[in-house]
C-alpha cells in the first residue's frame, strides 16, 4: 500500500536509529501512561467528590464518562495531526494541555467547573495516546518494535488494572475529604517533568508540507467525530437508562459512518489527504481484523474493573485500596507478559494473541466459579492465582496484537492508524463496561447477591473475550494460508522470480 499521507517520519543519522529511542520511548509512555491511568483512577475518588462538592449523582457519572467520551472522539484527529504537524510538536502540545487540565480539574470549585475540566482533560488525554503508537512506528524497527510494542502493551494493561490500586493509595495519604483533588494534582509534577526530558529526547520531524487547513480534513473529522459520538454517548450513560433514551443515536451513527466512509472515498480519488485512508482496512493485510480483535477483547477486558470494584467495596465491604490491591495480581501478571510478548512476537506472530485470549478467558472463567463456591471471607485470596494466570493472558495480547494491527501500516499514516485502534478500544471499553454493569445490578439490587452478580458479569467478560479468540483463530489460518501461498510460489518459480 502507498503512503496515504505526505506526512515526514522522524529522519535517522546515516540510516542508524536514533540512539536516544528508548529514552524518548520511556519519556512518552510515562505521559500515555497519565492519559491512560485517569480512565479508570477517578473511579475510586467519586464518593470523595460527591461529598467535597455536594455532586449530584448526574454529575458524579459525568465526570466519569464525560473524560471516556471526549477521549474516544479525538483519538482519529490527534493520530492525523501528529502524521500532519510532527509527532513531537503534537505531543508537547498535547501533554502542555492534558497538565493544565489537570491542574484545572483538581482545582474545581463546583460540579460543573469539574465536568468541563475533565471533557477537556479527556481531549488532551485523547490528543496525546496516538503520538505513542506514531512515535514508536517512526523510531523502531523489525524486533525492537515488538519489544517497543511490548512496552507499550505492558503501559496500557497496568494504567487499566493499577487505577484503583494508585486511586486509593492517594485517597489513604491526603484523606477522604480532599483526596480526590491529589488524583489530578499528581499528574502536574510528572506532566511538568515529561515536557523538560521530551523536549530534549524526543527526535524533531518535519512537518508536511502546504497550509494546514489543505491537510486536514475538516468535514471527516465532524462526519466520523459525531458517529463515534452515537454510539459512545448512550454507552457511557449506561448508568441512566442511556440505551434506551437515546436509542436512536445508534441508526443515526451507522448514516454517519456511512456518509464518512463516502465523503473519505471521495477525497482519495480527488487526490485531496483524506482524514482516514480505507485502505488502511482494505489493502493493508491485517489491520482491519487486528483493530476487531482490539475492540472485542477490551469490551471483555475493561470492564471487569468496575464490576469488580462493585463487588470488593458494596457486596464485601472492601476500602477502596483493599479492593484496588485485590486485583493487583492481574495488572503484574499482564506487565510482566506483555513485557516478554513482545520480544516473542517476531517469532510467534498471531499464536501469541491466541493462546493469551485462551489464557484470559480460562482465568476469567475460574474467577467465576470461586466467588460463587468460596466464603465471602476468603474471596479476595481465593481468586489471586487464577487473576494473575488471566492477567498473563492478557498481557500476551494487547502488545502483539498492536505490534501485529500496526506492522505493516505506511509510517506516514501511523498516528491515524493507531487512533483508529484506540478508538476502537474506547468504544469496547464503553460497551463492555455498559454490558457489565448492567448485568451486575440486575442481579445484584433486587435480592443483593453480590457474588451471583459478579460471577454472572464475568461469564459475560469471558463470552467477550472467546469472541475475540474466534477473530484471532481465524487471522492466524489466514496467516498460516498466506505462508503456505507464497511456499508454493517460491517453490514453483524460484526466489528470484
Amino acid at each position: 500500500m502507498a503512503d496515504v499521507t505526505t506526512g515526514q517520519q522522524a529522519p535517522e543519522v546515516d540510516g542508524a536509529p536514533d540512539p536516544r529511542r528508548w529514552k524518548a520511548l520511556a519519556v512518552t509512555l510515562a505521559a500515555g501512561f497519565m492519559g491512560l491511568l485517569d480512565v479508570s483512577i477517578v473511579n475510586v475518588a467519586l464518593p470523595s467528590i460527591q461529598s467535597g462538592l455536594g455532586a449530584t449523582p448526574a454529575g458524579i457519572q459525568w465526570v466519569v464518562s464525560g473524560y471516556a467520551l471526549t477521549f474516544g472522539l479525538v483519538l482519529v484527529a490527534g493520530g492525523r495531526l501528529g502524521d500532519t504537524l510532527g509527532r513531537r510538536r503534537m505531543f508537547l502540545i498535547a501533554l502542555t494541555a492534558f497538565v493544565l487540565t489537570s491542574a484545572l480539574a483538581g482545582a474545581s470549585v463546583n460540579e460543573a467547573m469539574l465536568i468541563v475540566a475533565r471533557l477537556l482533560q479527556g481531549a488532551a488525554a485523547g490528543m496525546l495516546t496516538p503520538q505513542n503508537t506514531g512515535l514508536i512506528q517512526d523510531l523502531f524497527h523489525g524486533a525492537e518494535r515488538g519489544r517497543a510494542f511490548g512496552m507499550f502493551g505492558a503501559t496500557v494493561g497496568i494504567s487499566t488494572a493499577v487505577g484503583p490500586v494508585l486511586g486509593g493509595v492517594i485517597l489513604a495519604v491526603s484523606g477522604e475529604s480532599s483526596g480526590w483533588r491529589w488524583v489530578f494534582f499528581v499528574n502536574i509534577p510528572i506532566g511538568i517533568l515529561a515536557l523538560v526530558l521530551a523536549m530534549r529526547l524526543v527526535p524533531r520531524s518535519e512537518r508536511a508540507p502546504g497550509r494546514l487547513r489543505a491537510e486536514i480534513d475538516g468535514v471527516g473529522a465532524i462526519l466520523l467525530g459525531l458517529a463515534v459520538l452515537g454510539v459512545m454517548f448512550p454507552l457511557v450513560q449506561s448508568e441512566q437508562g442511556g440505551p434506551r433514551r437515546f436509542w436512536w443515536m445508534f441508526p443515526l451513527s451507522v448514516l454517519l459512518g456511512v456518509a464518512f466512509v463516502y465523503w473519505e472515498r471521495r477525497l482519495a480519488r480527488g487526490k485531496r489527504p483524506p482524514l482516514l485512508d480505507t485502505r488502511l482496512f482494505t489493502a493493508t493485510p491485517g489491520f482491519a481484523r487486528g483493530a476487531a480483535i482490539g475492540a472485542v477483547y477490551f469490551s471483555g477486558f475493561a470492564g471487569v474493573w468496575l464490576v469488580f470494584a462493585l463487588f470488593f467495596q458494596q457486596g464485601l465491604g472492601y476500602t477502596a485500596l483493599q479492593s484496588g490491591l485485590a486485583v493487583t495480581p492481574f495488572a503484574l501478571g499482564s506487565a510482566v507478559a506483555a513485557a516478554i510478548a513482545g520480544r516473542l512476537v517476531q517469532r510467534w506472530g498471531r499464536r501469541l494473541t491466541v493462546a493469551g485470549l485462551t489464557t484470559v478467558a480460562a482465568g476469567l472463567g475460574v474467577v467465576a466459579v470461586l466467588v460463587r463456591v468460596v466464603p465471602a471471607a476468603s474471596v479476595g485470596f481465593a481468586v489471586a492465582l487464577p487473576l494473575l494466570l488471566a492477567g498473563i493472558g492478557g498481557g500476551m495480547v494487547i502488545s502483539p496484537n498492536t505490534t501485529l494491527t500496526l506492522e505493516r501500516v505506511p509510517g506516514a499514516t501511523a498516528g491515524v492508524a493507531g487512533g483508529v485502534l484506540q478508538t476502537g478500544q474506547r468504544i469496547g471499553t464503553a460497551i463492555g463496561t455498559a454490558v457489565l454493569a448492567s448485568v451486575f445490578h440486575a442481579i445484584a439490587l433486587p435480592g443483593g447477591d453480590y457474588q451471583a452478580a459478579v460471577s454472572v458479569a464475568l461469564l459475560c467478560s469471558v463470552g467477550f473475550t472467546l469472541l475475540a479468540l474466534i477473530l484471532a483463530a481465524l487471522e492466524l489460518r489466514h496467516d498460516h494460508r498466506s505462508e503456505q501461498r507464497m511456499s508454493h510460489k517460491v517453490a514453483a518459480t524460484g526466489p528470484f522470480e
